[in-house]
């Protein structure tokens, strides 16, 4: 089993789902190459996948910005119908499933980190060490501060680690039929998977830092000791509860 697996980061310049707050793709672009920077900061030893689904060829970019680092760039032209009609979920579905056709990084490895370009995790060195083998996530539970009862609400799809044979099995029809008359998104596609699967110890035990850009949301995250500490405290008052205590990852 490698010990640093490729980080696969999905891009799409144009941004065909128009409900996404940042459009413009001169911004969508310099954040993407931000985010190289920084996971290049965090971990320079690491092969990285950039995947873009709306054409756009980041190749010379890389090369005139990143010489000399390991990073593939592919790029494919997703359907626009299809993305209006289900979703930037859906978009990401499709790189995800033309990266595991396409790249040859990810064709030498077992397993695979995946984030979403704009975006990198200041803590990654810590988070894999939660590596479970199969599958491992950050997901969103209600009600924790609260004395209503705690509920796990959806799998946070931005960032996770995954099995590229558990990924194929389990999730690379995921995105199929959401969005549109469903309503379903992509988030709760991954939730119905642990559930019907009934995955233990799937969820970070540290609560992954994700910083950057959010294409959908607008959103700059930034890192802050406060975050931090807000963000753990928020995790082990879940992995306090019974109901949820086999979920986390334990060394």
């Amino acid at each position: 089993m490698d010990k640093l697996p490729p980080i696969l980061l999905t891009s799409s310049v144009t941004a065909m789902d128009q409900s996404v707050q940042l459009k413009d793709e001169k911004l969508r672009v310099f954040h993407t190459l931000e985010s190289i920077q920084k996971w290049l900061d965090i971990s320079p030893q690491n092969k990285y996948v950039l995947c873009d689904g709306s054409g756009f060829d980041f190749s010379l970019l890389v090369l005139e910005r990143f010489p000399g680092a390991n990073i593939e760039c592919i790029s494919f032209s997703n359907d626009p119908d299809l993305i209006r009609l289900h979703g930037k979920g859906y978009g990401e579905g499709e790189i995800i499933r033309y990266a595991l056709e396409h790249s040859k990084t990810l064709l030498q490895s077992q397993w695979f980190v995946k984030c979403t370009a704009k975006l990198w995790v200041d803590n990654f060195l810590e988070c894999i060490q939660s590596w479970n083998g199969h599958f491992v996530c950050q997901a969103f539970f209600s009600n924790v501060f609260s004395f209503k009862k705690s509920q796990l609400e959806y799998v946070d799809t931005r960032f996770y680690m995954i099995d590229k044979d558990f990924y194929v099995n389990h999730l690379s029809k995921a995105h199929i039929g959401i969005g549109g008359p469903s309503g379903i998104g992509i988030e709760e596609r991954f939730l119905e998977m642990v559930t019907r699967e009934k995955l233990s110890r799937f969820l970070f035990e540290i609560p992954p830092v994700v910083c950057g850009m959010g294409g959908g949301s607008g959103k700059y995250y930034k890192d802050s000791r406060v975050r931090r500490l807000k963000e753990r405290f928020r995790a082990w008052l879940v992995s306090q509860n019974s109901e949820f205590k086999l979920l986390f990852y334990k060394h």
